[in-house]
């Protein structure tokens, strides 16, 4: 079984992470285990936040890494809070904090002003100094509530809405969020290009 770092310390990331890839042949490693601290978040993007992470873990670990980068996007603050989302509020900030951050910046908005979108970008390095990381990336559309429903989730699933559902992220289930999420899109994809990645990991051992 092939091992691999996952870069991140997120309790909720990590849980995902398994559960979706939880029936392939590969062990997952969170960097966490193995004494990898996070490190700061300097890239502009998403994907310069996720190669950053992978080559961390993958320089430290000496393992091939996985890393993901993501946020969410709302359009009538012109974007943001993007790739600031986790410290939206102030780098000690917690997801209660970003959440009334972001209803206050979108008071008064009107419904149909509130769209939204969740982005996540993952990147798969063999090893760290790889030259061509594999990228998948995937999105997420919906709306910011105007109050927060829902217990399941983390981050801003109680305020992102789903029209088709008719509820917000925090109400769907554990493997309904799996299989329509941002991070579960991309770790779909991540998946079908497994078999190549084990062929290319075992043809250097």
């Amino acid at each position: 079984m092939n091992k691999i770092v996952l870069a991140s310390n997120n309790i909720h990331k990590v849980i995902e992470f398994k559960k979706i890839l939880a029936k392939e042949n590969i062990e997952l490693i969170p960097q966490s285990d193995l004494g990898i601290p996070e490190i700061p978040e300097t890239g502009l993007t998403f994907l310069e936040n996720s190669i950053l992470k992978a080559r961390n873990a993958s320089f430290i670990a000496n393992l091939p890494a996985i890393a993901d980068d993501s946020g969410i996007e709302v359009d009538a603050l012109a974007g943001r809070p993007g790739i600031f989302s986790a410290r939206y509020a102030g780098e000690e900030c917690d997801d209660e904090e970003n959440n009334k951050l972001l209803l206050k910046e979108l008071s008064g908005v009107p419904e149909e002003r509130r769209t939204a979108r969740y982005r996540c970008v993952i990147v798969y390095l063999q090893y760290h100094n790889h030259p061509t990381p594999k990228v998948f990336d995937s999105s997420w559309d919906g709306y910011i509530a105007n109050k927060k429903v829902g217990e399941n989730g983390f981050g801003y699933d109680p305020l992102f809405y789903l029209p088709e559902y008719k509820m917000t992220a925090a109400e769907l289930t554990e493997e309904q969020k799996n299989s329509i999420s941002h991070r579960g899109k991309a770790l779909l994809a991540f998946k079908r290009e497994l078999p190549k990645i084990t062929a290319d990991l075992n043809s250097e051992t």
